[in-house]
């Protein structure tokens, strides 16, 4: 009988990785690598093949601020765990100086207060998340770079060993943990890359369009800042250092999109206020990009604008009931005052909107045609308020 053979694909993942990525993707934009990065670790801890006696991964996320390093990992979180509080957060600037490790591992017997000091780090903090089908943590190191040499040195030992021993000589395992590490190094040399100083091909502040070639000069810059400030021990620990690449208008419009869904499940889940569907133009989402678009500052800049001129003017709307559960509420832009504009339509001439609720997520979509039927949530709240 004539053997066969037959070729295997390894770039194809298990299902439980597709709906990981699946996920990222709807909730980071632009950042391919690094969210490929984040699923190829978790589709070997599905497989079983990760190192023994190690973390399951160890990233150093490298780039700007606003690009979304702290963001991906608490997507992360809530994909595989449901909950962006599963993530254990270490801001290191609150370790500056090497006194204040005791906040991370306890002070040890014969240190005054050490039985009052509790350690961030425990068994019981890591598995607090646990699921019976998952059993896996997150733990963030935000800034890295701003914490002092005695929070790396302790790292060396969680990185490389997934072990650490706590004042009172208890040991944490770390082998069912994922790692990761943010930093603004090389934040201002990547900046000087975008806007050059003098020459040809000056970019403004407001220009977000980034060449491959110039990426890859971005990636360059921020390894070689990390290689500078970190001992080369700690950099051999580091499993993938991902550099995240500052957002162009296409990701910073597809993450506006993103930001006022957010925004409108916080008014379908406010307990103060009935819920109510809000609509913005196109003339005035090109607005809110054009007020809140900025290289320098990212993401957080156009998270800003939101607050700041849809947030706002909702919050005052609804405590003057000038909008009630039920209402349309649709905002325009208008060149005259050169801002936002709030108006209220009645169901039956804004008919063209069908809003379509999924259980947990709410979704506008737009159809074209005779006017859609109100959804149920709609009648119901008419029936309450008459």
């Amino acid at each position: 009988m004539a053997a066969t053979n037959k070729r295997l694909d390894p770039a194809q993942t298990g299902r439980d990785a597709r709906k990981l990525e699946t996920c990222l993707r709807e909730r980071i934009v632009g950042q391919d690598e690094a969210v490929t990065c984040v699923v190829q670790a978790y589709q070997t801890l599905q497989a079983g093949l990760c190192s023994p006696g190690r973390p399951i991964a160890n990233f150093l996320f490298l780039g700007p601020t606003g690009c979304g390093k702290t963001r991906m990992v608490e997507a992360t979180a809530e994909s595989l765990l449901g909950d962006v509080r599963a993530v254990i957060k270490i801001d290191c600037g609150e370790f500056q100086h090497s006194h204040e490790i005791a906040k991370l591992m306890g002070s040890p017997p014969g240190y005054l207060g050490h039985r009052e000091t509790h350690s961030i780090f425990s068994q019981e903090a890591l598995s607090r998340y646990y699921t019976e089908t998952l059993k896996l943590s997150f733990v963030l190191f935000d800034e890295i770079e701003k914490a002092s040499d005695a929070v790396w040195n302790l790292l060396l030992g969680i990185l490389d060993r997934a072990t650490l021993v706590l004042g009172d000589n208890t040991r944490v395992d770390f082998s069912r943990v994922m790692i990761f590490m943010t930093s603004n190094l090389g934040a201002a040399e990547m900046s000087s890359i975008l806007r050059p100083r003098f020459g040809f091909g000056v970019t403004t502040a407001k220009t977000c369009s980034v060449e491959p070639a110039l990426a890859n000069k971005i990636s360059r810059a921020g390894v070689e800042a990390a290689a500078r400030k970190f001992t080369p021990e700690f950099m051999n620990r580091i499993d993938r250092m991902v550099v995240f690449h500052p957002l162009g208008t296409d990701e910073l419009r597809r993450i506006l999109s993103i930001e006022l869904d957010a925004v409108q499940r916080r008014i379908m889940g406010s307990a103060n206020a009935q819920p109510f569907v809000f609509k913005v133009t196109d003339a005035g989402r090109e607005f809110l990009l054009r007020e809140g678009v900025d290289l320098k500052y990212g993401a957080r800049h156009l998270k800003r604008s939101i607050e700041r001129h849809i947030v706002y003017s909702l919050s005052n709307l609804i405590a003057t009931e000038q909008v009630k559960g039920g209402d349309i509420v649709l905002i325009d832009f208008d060149p005259e005052i050169d801002g936002l504009v709030f108006s209220k339509d009645s169901w039956s001439t804004a008919g063209r909107l069908a809003h379509l609720f999924a259980p947990e997520t709410p979704k506008v979509v737009e159809t074209v045609g005779n006017a859609a039927p109100p959804p149920r949530w709609f009648q119901r709240v008419n029936a309450r308020r008459q």
